[in-house]
């Protein structure tokens, strides 16, 4: 309870210094200065395809896609890129219209629509309720059991996230910090259709798509080829990109939909955005001020990094229904970003200047994201401060090489294993969430493979006196603990300890069930 009267009493001094700087907001930048800055960052890191959207003082002032499609055809302002997390506040304003509607209470216990939900302590099971799902401080380590969202394509399901959540062991007592998850985010998905009657694809078409005019945006099944004008992703592969073509025709729902599978244009986006900072009566009726309080409201405070205290004197930051509340320059931001394999996102807010901007990349962009997101709030925060996108760029650079130096251990002297000296660790293990994988020979060499995520297939390596498995797919490579003695437990762990928390072997415990075949 002291948490939450915290969090809004700092929600609400923010809303104080926005109202003041608003008072003296400065202009901002020409479309001419933002069609250079669009220029730099493609050039500095060869993007194949991006789309920027900004919005001032309510009016969208500038709009720019540059990059080809898979056809040949340019990208535009309706050129359909995955929005990833952005796609969380979505999630919460399905259930804040459901709230409306008198189908669900945000302090409703999960049980009462999902009475097969359990958490690893059955407390925090019971006492576990809709908000919570929400605002990353359930307890769980960052990223628990998002082996079973990603990679992607797997043959996992919504139903088998909710059933896997009871193995996942908490990192730290329920409500009592910040750990970033998606596995609840399928929760609230699944929350939402029990409390809508309907899949959670069909409610955010009709709860928010529809209403909204977002009508170029994806969720669950659709034709490919008849919406036509999407964006491929892009990974980074020997210091270059590479498209990746995931998609068959026909596009099906994935179980990371609810957290991250939502795919719009820019044109979606700003209105998405538009809906936000300026509603009109329409869009009041649709989602009532209460609930944009509610959404907008920081649950769970958020550790703040030096280096975004020092960019923009940052005092505040934490997480609200799908969003991320904090003071840049004096100003009160409500904002997210979408990370997934060959798609970034960003949006950013300023309710008190009505302004803000949409980022979408079809490539691992985080550099280029973070840069795009610096300059464009600068110029709408403090543009007197404001530093070239090289200056940002070049620093995280310098950060970035320090940290492949000093974290990333060397294994340049892996060798492949063979099914002699691993004879007794050869067989099908398995874990009571990921489910069941096979460490077996195949000819002189030893292979991993996922049964349920059949994308994590690889050899497996000696490195002096360890393990590792190097996959087939361009994923982070993973340590093998085996166990010292029969009838232990394989564990697995992040060869680099800094890499995509998403990757998370480090939740895996497999116990060895038989032979190999």
């Amino acid at each position: 309870m002291r948490r939450f009267i915290r969090s809004t009493f700092c929600a609400s001094a923010l809303m104080l210094l926005g109202s003041m700087a608003h008072a003296s907001a400065p202009d901002t930048s020409s479309p001419a200065e933002y069609d250079r800055l669009v220029d730099a960052v493609v050039a500095r890191y060869h993007l194949p395809g991006i789309a920027v959207g900004v919005i001032d003082d309510g009016k969208v002032v500038y709009t720019r896609a540059e990059g080809k499609l898979a056809s040949g055809k340019p990208m535009d302002a309706d050129t359909l890129f995955g929005i990833a997390s952005n796609s969380k506040a979505m999630t919460s304003t399905v259930l804040a219209r459901l709230v409306e509607n008198g189908k669900l209470r945000w302090d409703d216990p999960v049980t009462k629509y999902l009475p097969s939900f359990r958490m690893y302590d059955p407390w925090v099971t019971a006492n576990m309720q809709v908000g919570d799902l929400l605002v990353h401080h359930s307890g769980l380590p960052e990223g628990a059991g998002d082996l079973m969202l990603w990679p992607t394509p797997n043959q996992f399901t919504p139903d088998d996230v909710v059933a896997g959540l009871r193995y996942l062991k908490p990192a730290y007592s329920f409500r009592a910090g910040y750990a970033y998850d998606n596995t609840l985010y399928i929760v609230a998905g699944q929350v939402a259709a029990a409390a809508g009657g309907a899949p959670y694809p069909t409610l955010l078409r009709r709860e928010v798509f529809q209403p909204l005019g977002m009508n170029r945006c994806q969720i669950g099944t659709w034709n490919r080829d008849e919406v036509g004008n999407v964006a491929d992703p892009y990974v980074l592969h020997d210091g270059h990109f590479v498209p990746v073509r995931a998609d068959g025709p026909i596009v099906h729902p994935a179980t990371m939909d609810a957290a991250g599978g939502v795919r719009c244009s820019l044109n979606d986006m700003l209105t998405w955005a538009s809906n936000w900072l300026i509603p009109t009566q329409k869009q009041l009726a649709w989602l009532s001020p209460e609930q944009r309080r509610k959404e907008w409201t920081a649950y769970t405070p958020m550790p703040i990094s030096a280096r975004r205290h020092a960019w923009d004197g940052t005092l505040f930051l934490g997480y609200g229904y799908g969003w991320r509340i904090a003071d840049v320059d004096g100003q009160m931001t409500v904002s997210h970003t979408g990370t997934l394999s060959g798609m970034y996102s960003a949006m950013t807010l300023l309710p008190f200047r009505r302004s803000g901007f949409v980022v979408l990349i079809n490539a691992d962009a985080e550099d280029a994201r973070s840069v795009l997101i610096e300059v464009l709030t600068k110029q709408l925060t403090a543009p007197g401060k404001a530093r070239s996108a090289a200056s940002y760029a070049e620093e995280l650079e310098h950060d970035a090489q320090q940290q492949r130096t000093s974290h990333v251990p060397d294994t340049s002297s892996r060798k492949k294993a063979t099914p002699t000296e691993l004879a007794g660790q050869l067989g099908v293990w398995r874990d009571p969430w990921f489910g069941e994988v096979q460490l077996c020979a195949q000819g002189d060499t030893v292979r991993f493979a996922s049964l349920k995520s059949p994308l994590l297939t690889g050899q497996v390596m000696r490195v002096g006196d360890h393990y590792l498995v190097h996959w087939d797919r361009d994923e982070i490579e993973a340590w093998l603990r085996f166990p010292e003695r029969a009838g232990g437990t394989l564990r697995m762990a992040k060869v680099d300890p800094d890499a995509d928390f998403s990757s998370d072997y480090e939740d895996l415990a497999f116990t060895r069930e038989h032979a190999c075949k």
